[in-house]
């Protein structure tokens, strides 16, 4: 790969690191090495999960000059302002993320940036301790931002954006702490009632989350995108429980089944873990029978990765990784034969669409090639006139069938 002009003039490069699997972690090596390679003058300053999982991992990397741990992550300027007489490698600043109470947001600017979907972060971190996941460790106790300013921060996207996402580690926790009697659905009927936004779309939110307020509203505002994504794991009961999950497949059914009688035609999403350790073949079956019966419109099949530092990386029931490829794949070719139905289904409906740079993404989820193509940033409806490899095309009078 060439050096970017950018990170070759760089006087200083900063990496934002995710950890959530073992890839992750290598994609975050490869490029401080990377950077380095391509400047070595260049100070390298990593920050993020990483940096808070293991700090002196990084700081023993050529050309890191600083690790700042989440705990930190306001006060980067500072840091590397100070002046130093000899630059010292591997500065860390890391502290107890789980002493971490208040809810740090960049800009409303910075998370719009260039893009036609802002996303829009209103909760971080997370209470509940799976046995698989490092993020509580990383990003510490679930907290939120405070309601007057992500209405503020709304109003603001409004005015330049037809669809905002609102997402966090666990957003359905938004409001949750201590004393705080507002909730998910208390908020967005704040957001819908004082601010001009066209669309509200959720990102994930855990399936105990999905309360039938919740549901019912998503349901009922046409500025709510018809859009369900309730992470499951796995569909064997015996597997969440090891997991450390907190509901049962019955809970999770009940919730995605009133999601589907609400809205007809909504996506449903979830994420799935293939090769947990332990999982046997009749486990695996028992999970792969429960989301045939489910009516998902996509899922995201995700491989067991171990992460130090959680229970699940401790257990010696490892799998073999061709077994969890195999486990992976066939889940993945479970999820396209549902997406494709779902698609089918949709031919010759009027969606609502908000368009992007290229194409457009539908209220329910789904890409759509525009004939013609219209400028970004834009809301309307379109007839659906036909497949793509992996969406729908609008119907044009004048297409060749």
């Amino acid at each position: 790969m060439s050096a970017s002009p950018v990170r070759a003039d760089a006087e200083l490069v900063v990496l934002n690191t995710c950890t959530v699997t073992s890839a992750a972690d290598d994609d975050v090596r490869h490029t401080i090495n990377r950077v380095h390679r391509e400047n070595p003058a260049a100070r390298i300053l990593v920050t993020g999960c990483y940096a808070q999982r293991a700090p002196d991992e990084l700081a023993a990397m050529p050309g890191v000059s600083w690790v700042v741990g989440n705990s930190h992550k306001t006060q980067i300027a500072g840091i590397v302002a100070l002046p130093t007489a000899t630059p010292y490698h591997g500065e860390i600043h890391v502290g107890d993320i789980f002493a971490q109470h208040s809810f740090l947001s960049a800009p409303v600017d910075d998370a719009a940036g260039d893009r036609t979907r802002p996303n829009l972060k209103i909760q971080d971190g997370c209470n509940n301790r799976c046995s698989f996941c490092i993020i509580p460790f990383v990003r510490g106790r679930s907290r939120s931002s405070p309601a007057d300013q992500v209405v503020e921060q709304v109003r603001h996207l409004a005015a330049r954006y037809r669809e905002v996402v609102l997402s966090g580690i666990n957003l359905g926790r938004w409001g949750r702490e201590p004393g705080s009697t507002m909730r998910l659905p208390d908020l967005l009927r704040r957001l819908l009632n004082e601010t001009d936004v066209p669309r509200l779309r959720l990102s994930s939110v855990e399936p105990m989350d999905f309360s039938d307020d919740l549901l019912g509203l998503i349901a009922e505002s046409p500025r709510i995108a018809k859009h369900v994504h309730a992470p499951l794991q796995s569909g064997s009961d015996r597997v969440l429980r090891r997991m450390h999950r907190k509901y049962r497949p019955r809970h999770y059914e009940d919730r995605v089944r009133r999601a589907r009688r609400l809205m007809p035609d909504a996506a449903i999403g979830a994420d799935v873990m293939v090769g947990f350790p332990g999982e046997t073949d009749d486990e695996f079956e028992e999970s792969r029978q429960f989301i045939s019966g489910l009516p998902f419109t996509y899922l995201h099949v995700f491989t067991y990765s171990e992460r130090p530092g959680t229970p699940a990386a401790e257990s010696p029931d490892q799998l073999p990784i061709a077994v969890r490829k195999d486990r992976n794949r066939v889940l993945r070719e479970l999820a396209a034969a549902k997406n494709l139905a779902f698609r089918q289904h949709m031919i010759g409906k009027t969606l609502s669409i908000v368009t992007l740079d290229r194409g457009a993404l539908s209220d329910n989820f789904l890409k759509i090639d525009l004939d013609p193509q219209r400028p970004a940033n834009q809301l309307m409806d379109v007839k659906i006139g036909s497949l793509t490899s992996n969406g729908l095309r609008e119907f044009n009078l004048l297409q060749v069938l």
